[in-house]
């Protein structure tokens, strides 16, 4: 992120009566933020920075720490896009039950945009990134068959998209992919100019299916899922991009946190797509969903952002 100026943002926070003193340290491509605290209220490994547990904690008579460091892209950090500002914000939250005003803290780093900054370029058909450690994250378009690459980025209205996400993993244990949160958009950088229209909400609820055609498919491999969209458009003459977050999880662990729901509307109930037996995990997809704490693993689990587009919808 060269030539970018940037803005450090700190601050104090108060709750529970107690301070916490919180550093924020933002740089070329990734944030620092320590957190320290010497009234010892809050458990500072039920700390999370958007999603993500602290990397170093100390507990100490005389008050505790918690330190993150975070790459853009991960821990659920989201990129904002201004006329003159890229700003990266995110929020340090407690999962711990709190008596009072729970923990939450801004987060946010801005950088001066460039003049000739434009959106990074994606291949319309394959989106792959390396993630954290040695989890490489993909997603595609794929054939109706989902037996290779789609040939083609356009679509007729109302017809079917079929997308499969994988991880792939070399030393860890078997993970589960989830898609945690998915939109689709007119632009291929979330921003206060674009139009949303949201299809995986609430922690894994593809509140898409129950209002179209939009299911889960079932899997023929843990570490990959396969999601058949009803294709729509926005306006006449405008890209529909699809910005998912990719989950790796203990397929152990399953919780209104970390799952995959869909409705089935002959049954009038959201179902599990990995297990229907515990489909009352998705219960909360109608309210709010909430996970519980993990430790190890990084919480077994990690996560990035990716997006799919330009698409073209046409009328049949």
């Amino acid at each position: 992120m060269a030539s970018f100026c940037i803005f450090v943002l700190y601050g104090m926070v108060a709750f529970l009566g107690a301070q916490a003193a919180i550093i924020v340290d933002c740089g070329r491509n990734s944030v620092s933020v320590r957190w320290t605290e010497t009234n010892l209220q809050v458990d500072p490994y039920s700390l999370q920075l958007g999603d993500c547990p602290p990397s170093q904690v100390s507990v100490k008579p005389e008050g505790s720490e918690a330190v993150f460091n975070a790459e853009f892209g991960a821990c659920a950090i989201r990129r904002l896009v201004t006329m003159d500002q890229i700003v990266f914000a995110t929020e340090i939250t407690s999962t711990a039950p709190l008596k009072a005003s729970p923990v939450y803290y801004p987060v946010a780093c801005a950088y001066i945009r460039p003049e000739d900054w434009t959106p990074p370029l994606y291949n319309p058909l394959v989106f792959h990134t390396h993630g954290q450690g040695d989890l490489n994250f993909h997603m595609a378009l794929m054939t109706d068959d989902f037996g290779g690459l789609a040939a083609s980025t356009t679509f007729s209205l109302s017809s079917t998209i079929p997308i499969a996400a994988s991880v792939e993993q070399d030393a860890h244990q078997p993970l589960l992919l989830l898609l945690e949160e998915c939109v689709a958009s007119t632009t291929p950088e979330l921003g206060p100019d674009s139009r949303i229209y949201p299809l995986i909400t609430n922690k894994g609820c593809l509140v898409d299916s129950k209002k179209t055609n939009s299911k889960f498919l079932p899997r023929s491999r843990l570490s990959e899922i396969r999601l058949s969209l009803q294709a729509f458009k926005f306006a006449i003459g405008e890209d529909v991009y699809i910005h998912c977050k990719l989950v790796a999880w203990d397929p152990r662990d399953l919780d209104g946190g970390k799952k995959a729901c869909q409705y089935d509307k002959a049954s009038s109930r959201w179902t599990l797509l990995d297990d229907p037996s515990q489909s009352s995990l998705c219960s909360c997809c109608d309210t709010n969903c909430q996970g519980r704490k993990k430790r190890g693993l990084r919480n077994e689990s990690s996560a990035l952002n990716s997006v799919l587009g330009p698409l073209v919808i046409i009328d049949n």
